[in-house]
This record gives C-alpha cells, structure tokens and sequence, in this order.
C-alpha cells in the first residue's frame, strides 16, 4: 500500500481490531457477507419502494408515509448502538441470522396487513432485523479484510446499495402489478440469506475459536477532546448524505409523478437508475481511501456533488435522469470512508462504531423522511427539493478532520 504524505496526527494500530491476527483478505467471505447484505436491503428497501401502492390502497398522507419511515429507521438506529457495544464485548456469531429472521417476519406482516397500525408493526420489525445486521456484519468484514479495511467495507457495502437498487425494480415488476400480497414471495429470498448466515457464523465462531486474542497499544495523537470533536464533524457529514438521501428514496417518485406527470412504474424506473449509480460508486471509495487517504475521499464525495444537487430541480426529464446518476454515484463513496475513518479514529470498537453511524443513518434518515414528508404536505414536493439542493454544501466542514497516518503497530 502506499504511504501517504506526511500528515498532522498519527494514529498507530495493528490487526487487533479484528478477531485474529493479519492474514490475507477473505473475498469468499467479503462476497457471501456482501450477498447476504443485497439481500438485507432488498428486502428492506421494499418499504419505501411500495409506498405508492399503501398510499393509495390505505389512503395516506406525506406525513402518514414519513412517520412509517420514521417508525422503520428509528428502529433500526436506536438499537444498532446498542447491539455493536455488546458485541465488541460478547460476539454473537449466529445474531445475523437472526436478524434475517426477524426481517422475514416483518416482510410476512407487511404482506398481509390491513390497518395502518399493522403497517408501523411490520416497518418496526424489518427495521429490528436491520439493527441486528448491520454492526455484526460490518465486524465480519473488518475480520475477513486482511488488513484492506476500505476495500472490504466497499465489498460489503455494495452488496447493500445494490440490494437497496433491486428493491424498487422488484416492485415494479412483482408488487404493483400483483398488489401487495406478492410481498410474501420475497420471503424465499429471506431464507436463503439466513442459510448462507448459518455459513457465515460458522466460519465466524471458527476465527473465535482458533485465533489468538491479539491486543495491541494504541498511540494516539489526538486528545480525547479532539476525537469526540472528530466524530461530531463525522456525524454532521452523515447528517448531509442521508438526509439529502432521504428525499431521493422516499420522495423521488412523486417528484417524477407530480413534475414530469410519470406513471408510477416509469418514476420506479428512474428510482432505480439513481440507487444503481449509488451501489456502483459505493466500490470506488473504499479502495480509493486505502491508497490516499479517507479524507480526501469524504471532501470529493459530499462537497464535490453540490453543484449537481443545485441544479437539479431546475432541469427537464432527461437531465434530471442524469443529474440523479451523477450525484449518487459521487456522494456513494463517502460512507465507506467515513465509517472506516472513525474505526481508525476508535481503534477496537468495530461493532460500536459501526452501530453508531449505521443507527445514526438510518434515524436521519427517518427523522428526514418525516419533516421532508411535513414539507411536501405544506409547500409542494418541489420545495422539498430546493430546500435538499444546499445539503452538501455542509461538506465544506471536512476542513476541520484531521489527517491520520494509518499503519501497522
């Protein structure tokens, strides 16, 4: 790997933040923990992606609609913190599969609910299942990484964007054509996740098993001052992606179907195009990070899509498709960066670090989903875009991270 130029601070950690020492990097681990992380989020993004078909058959409002959002991301937020400091301390090999478990159940109940209350029951459950997966899954990346944590957490990471992508395709070619009790095939697609888990935490129980605990000192050159400062700035990065995100995956439809006067199938259709530009960027950050540092990525990624954003809402049909490409394919790569940037920040808190900024994304998310919706009932859904436009300028405060000099103790 090459090392970077000379750098302010310096942080100095080994392989101790994974459950064995240095090895090579595991793709066939990186790629089945990826699969199942496509499937995870498919199943998932299927809430927002039906959001056209409850609205009609339940006869919701924009407001009805962000706080089943918000009922689904918080539920995911406030309880992945929670699960990553208790495996950082007791790791929980087969806790993923429960957690595909539990996202099954819920995708069941949304098949068959028939009240709005049951609804919020099922958008909670998928989001109890998200919670479970993510901070165990993002540990088994990191351990499967051999020491390339960027390009890891890009594998791992794609598999979600993906599935993320696929979700509004399949809704538009299963769900809206044959209503909502379709949702109960995809139930099929549940199992296979929690068979290929089962896989997973055996070789996950394994690494336990056999390798040696491997704790190293860690040197810092940052005040515990500065880190809490430092992971603030992060925070307020992750604010300005997903809440910017927010408006595209729980709103872009109506824009396309109210602006343009699309049919429901054509606005999915376009949905699609700008999570597949999303999982498609999502490779580049991370390896790119390895090699040059995280920060730089992070400035690209967040500051570097503003002008996109700007003109958005001022174009026609065409340029709005490819204003979408570009802007989820730039602002895709900051995630990886910025969550492997605070593992290195907070060297040996892999589950809790990544609880903190996968429940903090999803309870922006739904906290955006909420008074975005507010917004469009009040303003227009036009309106919500013009006020999102300015969002990455936030990106500006990426000034005030520090450099790290990442090697090996």
């Amino acid at each position: 790997m090459m090392n970077p130029p000379p750098q302010d601070d310096i942080i100095m950690t080994s392989a101790s933040q994974s459950m064995a020492p240095p090895q090579d990097t595991r793709f066939r681990v990186l790629g089945a923990i990826s699969f199942t992380h496509f499937l995870n989020d498919m199943l998932q993004s299927l809430i927002l992606a039906i959001y056209p078909v409850l609205k009609g058959g339940f006869h919701l409002s924009f407001a009805q609609i962000g706080l089943m959002t918000l009922v689904y991301q918080c539920t995911a937020s406030l309880l992945q913190p929670l699960v990553g400091i208790y495996t950082d301390k007791r790791p929980l090999p087969y806790s993923l599969v429960f957690g595909m478990g539990a996202t099954l159940c819920g995708l069941l109940l949304l098949s068959v609910a028939s009240s709005y209350p049951v609804l919020l029951m099922a958008a909670a459950l998928v989001g109890t299942g998200s919670s479970i997966f993510h901070p165990e899954s993002s540990r088994v990346a990191r351990m499967a990484s051999g020491g390339r944590h960027g390009l890891a957490q890009s594998l791992f990471q794609v598999g979600g964007n993906a599935g993320t992508a696929t979700g509004p395709l399949l809704a538009a070619l299963v769900v809206f054509p044959y209503g909502q009790p379709s949702l109960a095939w995809f139930s099929l697609a549940a199992l296979l996740g929690m068979l290929v888990l089962w896989r997973i935490g055996n070789w996950y129980a394994h690494q336990q098993r056999t390798a040696k605990a491997h704790k190293a000192v860690v040197a810092t050159g940052l005040s515990p001052q500065r880190t809490a400062f430092t992971l603030g700035v992060l925070v307020l990065l992750v604010f300005s992606k997903y809440f910017y995100l927010t408006s595209i995956t729980s709103y872009f439809t109506f824009y396309l179907m109210q602006h343009f006067g699309l049919g429901v199938q054509a606005a999915q259709l376009h949905l699609f195009i700008f999570l597949f530009a999303v999982a498609a960027g999502t490779v580049l950050g991370g390896p790119i990070g390895d090699a040059i540092g995280r920060k730089r990525v992070i400035w690209f990624s967040i500051l570097g899509v503003a002008p996109f954003t700007l003109a958005l809402p001022h174009v026609d049909l065409f340029w709005t498709s490819v204003l979408s490409f570009i802007i989820g394919f730039i602002l895709a790569s900051a995630f990886s960066a910025i969550l492997v940037y605070a593992q290195e920040l907070v060297p040996g808190k892999v589950g809790m670090v990544s609880g903190l900024f996968f429940g903090f994304a999803f309870g922006i998310g739904g906290i955006g989903a909420a008074v975005l919706g507010k917004v469009a009932d009040h303003y227009g859904i036009e309106t919500v875009y013009q006020l999102c436009a300015y969002l990455p300028l936030l990106g500006i405060i990426t000034v005030l991270l520090p450099d790290l000099h990442h090697k090996k103790a």
